[in-house]
């Protein structure tokens, strides 16, 4: 007999879980489940990193408590794409399926592997249009003239500094430690 963890959510107080839990509870019972525990975020949008029951089941899944999470529908438990997919990952790494009521999907069948496969494809794909993007923009900022990366500390009064402690007989070691730059920035000045 499987056992299975329900777990529902709410994005705010005046909402209630009644009809995602009672929905799972009938297919639990139609399918012969034994149901383990039901985790329940209420008052808690999809977008927060910390979501205590999300947590809480996570942790018991760990533990290999349940078989399967089932869930009313995917936006009830992932954040975004990304964020699904590595629940999925590591759901699947615990050997853990997912169902999904309201797009019956349900990973422990061959169909519901294959979408779930198309998911996790959309996700490395949105990642990596993520990445371009973000390496378009820094290369658009350095045409632009824009100096990219932690501010320099070093200006002329900087290096006269290293300069003139040089002179005096300093070691590079001291000198680095005395201006709070780094050893190679010191053997860059002199």
């Amino acid at each position: 007999m499987k056992k299975v963890a329900l777990y529902a959510r709410v994005s705010t107080d005046k909402q209630t879980v009644d009809n995602q839990l009672t929905e799972l509870r009938d297919v639990a019972e139609r399918m012969g489940y034994t149901i383990v525990q039901e985790f329940v975020d209420v008052g808690i949008s999809g977008t927060k990193a910390k979501r205590p029951a999300l947590d809480s089941m996570m942790r018991m899944a760990t533990q290999r408590r349940f078989d399967m999470v089932m869930c009313w529908s995917i936006d009830r438990l992932g954040r975004s794409l990304q964020n699904l997919i590595e629940l999925l990952n590591e759901l699947e790494s615990l050997r853990i399926d997912l169902f999904f009521h309201q797009q019956a999907i349900d990973t422990s069948t061959p169909m519901g592997k294959m979408v779930f496969s198309i998911l996790g494809a959309l996700g490395a794909y949105e990642r990596e249009l993520i990445r371009e993007r973000v390496i378009a923009g820094l290369q658009t900022a350095k045409s632009r003239g824009v100096k990219l990366g932690r501010p320099s500390k070093m200006n002329d009064g900087m290096k006269n500094a290293v300069q003139l402690l040089r002179e005096k007989g300093m070691g590079i070691k001291q000198i680095s430690k005395q201006l709070g730059i780094g050893v190679g920035t010191v053997y860059s000045v002199l």
